[in-house]
């Protein structure tokens, strides 16, 4: 995608017209898309992407690129990037690969925590191009790896690196999904926000809660940090309304330094590779709303991107 307002136009409407993203009636769905959401949400697009945009491009398309490059090196063999919207998309990454006499493909969607709208999406997406796709290939689709020993390491390594000397809070940010979302995948139809600690009761509907993952990804981080449980917390940002995960990360920011947090250190978990909702949302417009509710230090630490200790992880993840 470059920076042209038709670009940005194409991508929102191919990503809000994704029935796993905005699972609306396709006529409410389409007249969101096409007549509110796309034409008043295009112009603010395409200024946030203007503040992170580089010389090569995309953040998230030159980091993801540097991340496959490593990778290969390290297992020595093809990999191919591929991006759930526009370019380079799912059926070329994956005719690049069998076009390279590859027979056995993995697709390891780099969505460390399960949701509707980004695993599933993703998965459903992969198994629609494998079936127009005339060859001999077999293509597995890799799990969530939101609690793997390896991801949490690479994770609390990424942390404490970036971590200042002095800080009060360390903030773990995911992005935020509508509660029904949760609530739609749920296999057991009943657990999920049946209480209010759901996600700490042991439930099959845990392999596939957003929410659950969240907290456990930060749980197993903090203790690995040695974070005691005054220090961190979860919150939700990229919200769009009422119904979404809360605590909403903007109004966390807005709050923290009127309970005396005036150091914080944010981290979003949910992110393997920077790109517009670090970048922008966080890394610019979540520093701003903290210093100008009273915080008097921001930290943001970058997503693990092409670190080597995540490249080790993934190696053995890939090689299972």
């Amino acid at each position: 995608m470059d920076l042209k307002i038709s670009s940005i136009r194409k991508y929102l409407r191919e990503f809000l017209s994704d029935d796993s993203v905005l699972d609306f009636p396709k006529i409410l769905q389409f007249i969101l898309v096409n007549f509110i959401i796309v034409p008043f949400r295009s112009p603010k697009t395409k200024i946030a992407y203007e503040q992170i945009w580089t010389d090569q491009g995309s953040p998230l398309i030159t980091n993801t690129r540097s991340l496959a490059q490593k990778l290969s090196e390290k297992i020595n063999i093809p990999v191919e990037v591929a991006m759930r919207y526009q370019e380079p998309s799912i059926k070329d990454g994956l005719n690049n690969l069998i076009a390279k006499g590859c027979k056995e493909i993995l697709a390891v969607p780099l969505y460390p925590q399960y949701s509707q709208s980004t695993s599933l999406s993703t998965k459903l997406k992969i198994e629609s191009v494998v079936k127009n796709i005339e060859n001999d290939v077999s293509v597995n689709i890799s799990e969530p790896f939101f609690r793997e020993n390896g991801y949490i390491l690479a994770l609390k390594n990424s942390i404490q690196d970036n971590l200042p000397n002095e800080y009060d809070y360390l903030l773990f940010s995911y992005h935020g999904i509508p509660e029904r979302h949760v609530r739609k995948v749920d296999p057991t139809v009943s657990h999920c926000f049946s209480t209010d600690d759901c996600c700490d009761i042991e439930s099959p509907s845990h392999a596939f809660c957003y929410r659950h993952q969240a907290f456990s990804t930060s749980k197993l981080c903090a203790e690995e940090i040695g974070l005691e449980n005054e220090k961190w917390s979860v919150s939700f940002q990229s919200r769009i309304g009422p119904g979404w995960l809360t605590p909403f990360t903007d109004k966390v920011l807005e709050q923290l330094p009127k309970k005396n947090i005036k150091k914080l250190a944010v981290v979003c978990p949910s992110f393997a590779v920077d790109n517009l909702e670090t970048l922008e949302e966080m890394e610019i417009r979540g520093r701003e709303t903290f210093l100008n509710s009273g915080g008097k230090e921001f930290t943001y630490i970058p997503c693990l991107n092409d670190d080597s200790i995540f490249v080790d992880f993934l190696s053995d993840f890939v090689s299972r």
